[in-house]
């Protein structure tokens, strides 16, 4: 997919990418939340590995099968008339804003059944026994999951009859939005209060990385945080305050996490007792 100046759609979406991680990593440097319990270089690493495995595998599926990637789904719906989208004849500006939504609650309410379905929870487990929460954590997804993350997208992608621009941005501001609400950074409580009452914002999501069962099982969503209120699954603060409060999960609060192959392995071991 090329955009505008010849730039493709891989240049763009990793333009973007870099340019938000280097603003929020500057951010967790000038104005942390937390003082991190982990040393930065070890878990660092291994999350950017996770990262680096999860695009491998992102790629590898799209070579070998067609269309397995959201933005190629959206060419074959247009190409074919799928879709919702694809049989009315509404501007293509309501279009993206109802499909940008629609994949937003798409994906909460993956993450929803990711928590509740034991089988699913082996796989996002990875991402929440990371001891510390901050720019990096956004992208610390199971490769396993991230396969079946992109099947969920691109039902939805088929059944909307999403545009390719539309899911183009969805992506781009759903990974935007995660590194920014995973990272390390103290908002000022006013601006905290403006913004999450649309979007999730750090003090919001951190909630979700609680220890506690209770806290970790609410705040589900990674973009819009209207989605938790209607839904009832938000909670404002977490019970000990933000710089109290364990983040990860109970079991695992060791160095264990801060390892590639314990955390790429973490599935395949026997699931811990709640707490």
């Amino acid at each position: 997919m090329q955009l505008m100046d010849g730039i493709s759609e891989t240049e763009f979406r990793l333009a973007a990418f870099l340019a938000v991680f280097a603003i929020m990593g500057v951010l967790e440097l000038w104005i942390p939340k937390r003082r991190l319990k982990a040393p930065k270089a070890r878990r660092w690493t291994t999350n950017l590995t996770i990262v680096g495995v999860d695009s491998l595998l992102v790629r590898l599926m799209a070579t070998f099968a067609v269309p397995l990637a959201a933005v190629a789904a959206a060419f074959h719906a247009e190409q074919h008339g799928l879709g919702l989208f694809n049989s009315v004849g509404w501007p293509l500006w309501l279009e993206t804003v109802l499909a940008i939504a629609a994949l937003d609650l798409a994906l909460w309410l993956q993450h929803l059944v990711s928590h509740k379905v034991p089988l699913l929870w082996r796989l996002h487990q990875m991402h929440h026994a990371d001891v510390d929460i901050d720019v990096t954590t956004a992208i610390r997804f199971h490769p396993i999951e991230i396969g079946l993350s992109v099947l969920w997208k691109i039902v939805w992608v088929l059944a909307l009859g999403a545009s390719p621009l539309a899911v183009l941005l969805f992506e781009v501001i759903l990974n935007g939005a995660a590194m920014f609400n995973h990272a390390n950074v103290a908002l000022p409580a006013w601006l905290d209060r403006i913004l999450r009452t649309l979007i999730v914002t750090p003090d919001m999501h951190r909630v979700h990385h609680s220890a506690m069962r209770c806290e970790h099982d609410s705040n589900y969503g990674f973009n819009l945080s209207v989605w938790d209120r209607l839904l009832g699954t938000y909670t404002a603060q977490p019970e000990k305050g933000h710089e109290a409060m364990t983040i990860g999960l109970a079991p695992y609060q060791t160095a264990d996490p801060t390892r590639i192959g314990w955390s790429l392995a973490l599935p395949f071991k026997e699931l811990p007792k709640s707490d």
